[in-house]
Parts: structure tokens; C-alpha cells; sequence
């Protein structure tokens, strides 16, 4: 028995860390990638859209495109380049992963109950006092925005 389990664990594979959201556990292909603001998408798409009318092309931007930029525009939480720099700012100002970070700007959650509903991963790092004060200052910036 010993010699066939020693054999079954020498032809083991070694096993990869299993991706995870909740515990920031992203696959090694994210490691160098950042996480973009859908209002950042937006305004990426909306100058390609503005280059590609600007230029004398036969051809149609594709329905993937266009279904796109519709969905960033229907769910963009701000509208200029400093509302979005500021809100990062506050945002990277906390000891967050960038995930949290683009996660908390796009989905702009009320309530520290909500913002640890959607995102496991602040339990137990951050108290309500905290993020009710960081999700404060990020509804102002949304209210006034520039």
C-alpha cells in the first residue's frame, strides 16, 4: 500500500492556485493588467468611434463594438477624465487590490453591508466605519461631478 501511494503522489501534477475573486485570486495573466472603470471604456470607445468617423472608412463598427459602448454608456457612473481620476485617487488611497478598486467605481455600492455583499474580499480588512466614509467620498464625487 505505501509503495502505490508513493507512486500516485510522484505522478501527481502539480496543482495550479484555483482563481478566485472573492479571496483576489486572479490567474497569472492579470498580474501585469489593470482593471478599467466602465466609464474609462466608454470614453476609450467613444474617441475610437469618433477616429473611425473622422476618417473616410468603408466599413461599419462591429455590433461587438457598438453593443459595447451602448452598455458603458447605459452604465457609466462619470463623465469627465478628473471625476475619474479623482475618484481612483480616493479610491487607490486604500489598501486595495485593483479589482476592488474598479469594483467599488462601477458598481458604487450604498452601504458597507452592500459594498462587502459584492465584494468578499473587504470582510474583516475594513470596518464600517472605514467604507461608509470612503463610499461617502466617493458619492460626492459622483454628485459633483466636473
Amino acid at each position: 500500500v505505501k509503495c502505490s501511494s508513493l507512486i500516485m503522489a510522484s505522478n501527481a501534477k502539480p496543482t495550479e492556485e484555483e482563481e478566485d475573486a472573492t479571496e483576489l485570486r486572479f490567474g497569472k495573466e492579470f498580474n501585469n493588467a489593470d482593471a478599467l472603470l466602465i466609464s474609462e471604456v466608454k470614453m476609450l470607445l467613444e474617441h475610437r468611434k469618433a477616429q473611425h468617423e473622422n476618417q473616410d472608412e468603408d466599413h461599419e463598427l462591429s455590433e461587438v463594438f457598438t453593443k459595447t459602448l451602448e452598455y458603458c454608456q447605459t452604465f457609466s457612473k462619470y463623465n469627465s477624465r478628473e471625476t475619474i481620476s479623482a475618484v481612483r485617487g480616493t479610491l487607490q488611497k486604500q489598501q486595495l487590490h485593483k479589482f476592488e478598486v474598479a469594483c467599488i467605481a462601477n458598481l458604487a455600492p450604498t452601504t458597507p453591508e452592500e459594498a462587502k455583499v459584492l465584494l468578499p474580499s473587504l470582510e474583516g480588512r475594513f470596518d464600517d466605519l472605514e467604507l461608509s466614509e470612503l463610499l461617502d467620498d466617493i458619492r460626492t464625487h459622483m454628485n459633483y461631478q466636473y
